[in-house]
């Protein structure tokens, strides 16, 4: 059998994964990610990147290849609202426009956000699985497809993983196991993580179908009737259908092109025939949440760590963001250049966040329901949310995440939220903040010539940049602010999450 060390063994090559890998080899880790399936997954999944986790991604240099996909995904979408003779409706403007919606009530238009330029992308998951497997290439990831994990023992020193798929057994050393291997989690379950929460209570489905003559029978857009929720578009063929009734029997069951049209019809009302099934996927409101996220040398990011309803398209957003948490903590760990208090602020700073988005997604499902208790608060909440901008963007920037806030110990108000790009005079020449973060390491913006003398010595895990005019920022690896030009806290900021320089 054949045995191999690297430091970190990534599970599974979702995007999750995908970014993770890509964080520790910026940090000069050696990292191999393990995927159970031989190829790329294919069933549709979400629609698209909420604004902080499109932001992650931007400042790893990824901007261009998202607005491609994201141009594409818009012409997709225009086509099928002329094709309905809806080309004015909301969702036909897709990201740029919509703000989203809360239990399928729209939110505010992005462009009236209090920082438009932070917006979601329309860029399917499938497409960022693509253009995150490009980015490991060439950072010279190793993912082995077609591997299933089938042990591990973590000795307190080293993990030992034991994985099978072509060519027999592999046998892998590494100093930490990530899973990042989603809601089932192999890895989750085999170390002995607890993962409490609530129970399903209802059964969805998301397809993409071929409908006959869907312009007759189905409107554009998220639609509550008796039987339930449903959704038709943005995309030619995507359905969504939630009923009431509780779980499936048998989640593990494939899903048939009959279930979902019989659902649908119970859900629409409509005389719809499903011609041809693409893709599909069965889906509940259970949410759990595993209480750390770290047990030892094993740890936990994105589905394996917490699961909700899809509502709002958090789930990928919260992986995204896992994931650039951690990588940096992680590649520092692994090194020497951190003590073990470092990795610990993973969990404490990404279980909260979501902890709330579990709740959030209850809170929709509570106003989805077609009883008539249900009725009257969703009217109350649909009549606050189109008379009050402040509460409709308020809603929409949890949905974003936008106003996420890392509990850092200090009360200036910039500190513990993600930074958003701008423009900054370095050297004289204008340059953008994110186009300054590629290489993964941190950023220490001086802005009035005062932080780059303490910052010297961290050059190594550091760009030093003097920026005339601008606020003087330290700003972690994952696009957090650390420090924000208070006198005297400069130091101690660096201290704690750049040790050892």
């Amino acid at each position: 059998m054949e045995q191999r060390g690297v430091d970190v063994v990534v599970v599974g090559a979702g995007p999750t994964g995908l970014l993770l890998a890509s964080e520790l080899a910026l940090g000069g880790v050696r990292v191999v990610v393990l995927e159970r399936r031989s190829e790329p997954d294919s069933v549709l999944k979400a629609g698209g990147i909420g604004a902080v986790a499109s932001e992650a991604l931007e400042r790893r240099g990824l901007g261009p290849a998202l607005n491609a996909e994201e141009t594409a995904a818009f012409e997709v979408m225009k086509a099928m609202a002329r094709s309905l003779g809806t080309q004015d409706s909301p969702q036909a403007g897709g990201a740029r426009r919509g703000g989203g919606h809360f239990a399928g009530l729209s939110l505010i238009d992005q462009t009236l956000q209090r920082e438009p330029g932070r917006r979601s992308r329309a860029v399917p998951q499938a497409a960022l699985e693509r253009i995150l497997g490009e980015h490991v290439r060439a950072l010279g990831v190793e993912v082995w497809r077609g591997r299933t994990v089938e042990s591990f023992e973590d000795t307190g020193e080293r993990v030992s993983v034991e994985a099978r798929g072509p060519g027999g057994p592999r046998s892998l050393e590494a100093a930490f196991l990530v899973g990042c291997d989603g809601g089932r989690s192999t890895v989750r379950k085999q170390a002995g993580f607890d993962f409490p929460g609530t129970a399903p209570t209802l059964t969805g489905h998301q397809a993409l179908v071929e409908i006959d003559h869907p312009e007759r029978l189905l409107p554009l857009g998220w639609r509550r009737t008796g039987g339930g929720m449903m959704s038709y578009g943005p995309i030619p063929g995507r359905v969504a259908v939630l009923e009431f009734d509780g779980p499936s029997a048998d989640r593990e069951a494939p899903v048939t092109a009959t279930e979902v049209e019989q659902s649908l019809r119970r859900v629409s009302g409509a005389d719809v025939r499903i011609t041809a099934l693409h893709s599909a996927t069965r889906f509940s409101d259970h949410a759990r949440q595993a209480s750390s996220y770290q047990r030892g040398r094993v740890l936990l990011a994105g589905d394996a760590a917490h699961v909700h309803s899809p509502f709002g398209g958090q789930g990928l957003n919260l992986g995204l963001l896992d994931a650039v948490n951690l990588g940096w903590k992680l590649a520092a760990t692994v090194q020497g250049r951190a003590p073990d208090s470092l990795l610990a602020t993973y969990t404490s700073e990404r279980h909260p966040v979501a902890a709330r988005v579990l709740d959030n997604t209850r809170a929709q499902l509570a106003l989805m329901r077609p009883d008539p208790q249900t009725t009257a608060m969703r009217q109350i909440v649909a009549e606050l949310l189109t008379t009050y901008a402040d509460v409709n963007r308020h809603f929409g920037e949890m949905i974003s995440g936008v106003t996420t806030r890392y509990d850092l110990g200090d009360d200036d108000p910039l500190v513990g939220h993600f930074i958003a790009d701008a423009e900054l005079t370095v050297d004289g020449e204008g340059t953008r903040l994110y186009s300054l973060m590629r290489d993964g390491r941190g950023l220490l913006v001086d802005g009035d010539g005062a932080a780059s003398e303490q910052g010297a010595a961290w050059t190594s895990r550091l760009r030093v940049v003097n920026a005339p005019g601008a606020r003087s920022m330290l700003v972690r690896p994952d696009g957090c602010i650390a420090w924000a030009g208070r006198e005297g806290g400069l130091r101690p900021a660096l201290e704690r999450w750049f040790p050892a320089p």
